[in-house]
């Protein structure tokens, strides 16, 4: 093992990187359980957790939360049978999203979920004649936009035109057409106002208005009341000036609001969903510097990865530009670098959240052997100017062949990103639980890129053909004619590594 640089659960990213290559996203199982662990803990009992695989659809991450008592939100077919394929029980399961098509509504049916939520009249309709013709009983939630606007969000998702839900005022007046309805059973109610909430008192006053608007639309439309999915959006402090959190208020605010709705409605399933919450702090985002190079006064660091594997850390939608915590990992100091500040995101009630390089590179002032600091602008390998992850962040001094690590990466990552731009594809994911480190995705090769393209023969005669190597490692894999180029990527291991068990034990 590597004596230098930054490690997670005693294991180097010096010889993660070694082993499965970079670009490489890195999850620590250790946080992902923390996070969970101290939520659940807080939270009432009657309040389910629902883990939302849009902020990361990997299997494993999935399958470790589902062992830990996370139920599952998902928003497609292959996000459904990725949680049933990960251990997530049907009954533990709802489908959300306004563009639902006919396979997937099928899926619903014949898995038997929880709740299909729907988000137009329309939808209503064709579920209710599919279930119709399968003779089945299918449960529905209805999302609801509400009348109210949410105060507190990075970005909302309801109490303004949006294609999510039904309005609240005109699902008041649906009570003959959801009468009309057969085959669909109304069991409740979904809202979801928005994310990346940093205020307790903002996540309790939308949890309050929500419930309230349930038990009126419940009333005036004369169904029970058996499921409110309140949405969540709980965030995550990313940038300068930013503060986790308060968990411990959040808490206790959550259990003064709930606990009247839940003595009236005693029989009600109450379900938070969250996605960037549970993951985000658990992962980092790993790079190798290629090129350090000057340009009119500014020193950039050129990677092997960027916008196209990380789009959130780009800050697309903000008007400022603002940088995820980075870090040295190849040369570590013991202050906090890697933000145009020296403030840390770390909040004292929330200690799960501490990122691997804050577990091994406390807060301190520097001392006279550590190394100084630069100002360098992080790149990816992208032609656009675009592809900036980190804009002037103070960082030791970065050589070519060094690690740096974007933190807070374990949400919105490589499949909320651009992973086809420029043709590199998807890069490896590794989780490492109990000291050992799994490989839970293969990186991309140049034959996965090509495999599903059809090379149309324009009588052209050019014989090209792209033969069968990777184009990653040290063999090209193009050839002319013959297709038998032997180039190898980086960091393609067979998966999983045996021993890794899901069970709830730390």
């Amino acid at each position: 093992m590597s004596a230098v640089g930054v490690q997670i659960q005693g294991k180097s990213f010096e010889d993660l990187a070694e082993e499965f290559g970079t670009p490489l996203f890195v999850y620590d199982a250790d946080v992902l359980e923390g996070t969970f662990r101290e939520l659940r803990g807080l939270l009432p009992e009657s309040v389910d957790i629902f883990f939302s695989l849009k902020a990361n659809p990997n299997i494993s991450v999935c399958a470790f939360l589902g062992a830990r008592g996370a139920g599952a939100e998902v928003s497609s077919y292959a996000e459904l049978v990725t949680a049933l394929r990960a251990g997530v029980a049907p009954r533990n399961i709802i489908f959300l999203g306004p563009g639902k098509d006919l396979r997937e509504l099928t899926a619903c049916v014949e898995a038997g979920i929880h709740a299909v939520v729907c988000e137009s009249l329309e939808e209503l309709r064709q579920l209710d004649r599919l279930a119709g013709e399968r003779g089945a009983k299918v449960p529905v939630v209805l999302r609801v936009n509400p009348s109210f606007s949410a105060k507190g969000s990075g970005l909302a998702m309801g109490g303004k035109p949006r294609q999510f839900g039904i309005d609240e005022e005109e699902l008041r007046g649906l009570k003959g057409e959801l009468a009309d309805l057969r085959n669909v059973r109304v069991r409740g109610v979904h809202a979801y106002m928005g994310t990346r909430f940093l205020q307790h008192e903002d996540v309790v006053r939308n949890t309050r208005e929500v419930l309230a608007a349930a038990e009126d639309l419940a009333g005036r439309l004369g169904f029970p009341l058996e499921t409110v999915d309140f949405g969540g959006g709980l965030g995550v402090a990313y940038f300068d000036n930013e503060e986790d959190l308060d968990l411990a208020a959040l808490g206790e605010g959550m259990r003064a609001a709930i606990a009247p709705f839940a003595a009236r409605n005693p029989r009600c399933r109450l379900i938070i969903e969250l996605g960037r919450f549970l993951t985000a702090t658990a992962g980092t985002y790993v790079v190798r510097a290629r090129y350090v190079k000057e340009s009119r006064g500014e020193t950039f660091v050129v990677a092997d990865g960027g916008t196209n594997h990380h789009m959130a850390a780009v800050g697309v939608g903000s008007f400022v530009k603002r940088n995820f915590p980075v870090v040295h990992l190849s040369r570590p100091t013991g202050r906090r670098v890697g933000r145009t500040s020296p403030s840390s995101s770390a909040s004292p009630s929330s200690p799960s959240s501490a990122s691997p390089s804050e577990a091994t590179s406390p807060s301190e002032p520097a001392s006279p052997s550590e190394p100084s600091v630069r100002r360098y602008t992080l790149t990816g390998p992208l032609c656009t100017p675009n592809d900036v992850v980190a804009k002037k962040v103070e960082l030791p001094e970065v050589r070519p062949g060094d690690l740096l690590g974007v933190e807070r990466s374990g949400a919105y990552g490589p499949t909320a990103s651009p992973g086809l731009f420029l043709s590199h594809g998807y890069p490896a994911e590794v989780i490492v639980h109990r000291g050992r480190a799994h490989l839970v995705r293969e990186r991309d090769t140049t034959e996965d890129l090509l495999a599903k393209q059809r090379l149309v023969d324009f009588g052209l005669g050019s014989g090209l053909d792209l033969g069968s190597g990777s184009g990653s490692g040290s063999g090209s894999g193009l050839n002319s004619g013959s297709g038998s180029g032997s180039g190898s990527g980086s960091g393609s291991g067979s998966g999983l590594n045996s021993g890794f068990d899901f069970d709830g034990t730390s």
